[in-house]
């Protein structure tokens, strides 16, 4: 469990560094042929036994240029026996990776949500993650939604309630 921990650390380092640094950094990011396989491999050497439920990647245009990209959801995972290991009362993680033109994918993003959909506003494609109340500085127990879009690799919050 501890690796595992340290894991979602990595991945969410990952997340943080492009925010943090400058450009000539987020070229620097680790392609990928196809995070499905890539992550499925990792949980299955840090796992005795690894699970993928139906809905552990979702493959579809999420930044609006034609290509298919991927949502992986670790919500889906069951881990020698625990579903979601890595899931806490902020959420599941989720993986956002974008397609390159010339083949191969790079995570763009990491979230502890609840959920997502996908929907169209103004003529484009946007996420409404729905996420812990504290995201939108509320005490309630009415999730926080947050709307962003995906542009230029990088997610642009539009608005949150």
């Amino acid at each position: 469990m501890k690796k595992f921990l340290l894991i979602v650390v990595h991945m969410v380092a990952l997340f943080l560094m492009p925010a943090l640094t400058a450009a000539p950094v987020r070229a620097q990011q680790q392609m990928v042929s196809d995070p499905e396989i890539f992550e499925k491999q990792h949980f299955q050497s840090t796992c005795k036994t690894a699970e993928f439920g139906p809905d552990f990647v979702k493959r579809f245009d999420i930044n609006n240029d034609g290509i298919v990209d991927a949502v992986v959801n670790h919500g889906e995972l069951t881990c020698d026996g625990v579903r979601g290991p890595a899931c806490t009362e902020d959420g599941c993680p989720h993986n956002f990776y974008l397609q390159a033109k010339e083949g191969g994918y790079i995570m763009i993003a990491t979230a502890q949500i609840y959920g997502y959909d996908f929907i169209k506003r103004f003529g484009n494609m946007v996420f409404v993650l729905q996420m812990h109340p504290r995201f939108c500085d509320r005490t309630d127990a009415t999730p926080c939604e947050m709307t962003v879009r995906v542009r230029g690799g990088r997610f642009v919050t539009l608005f949150k309630k």
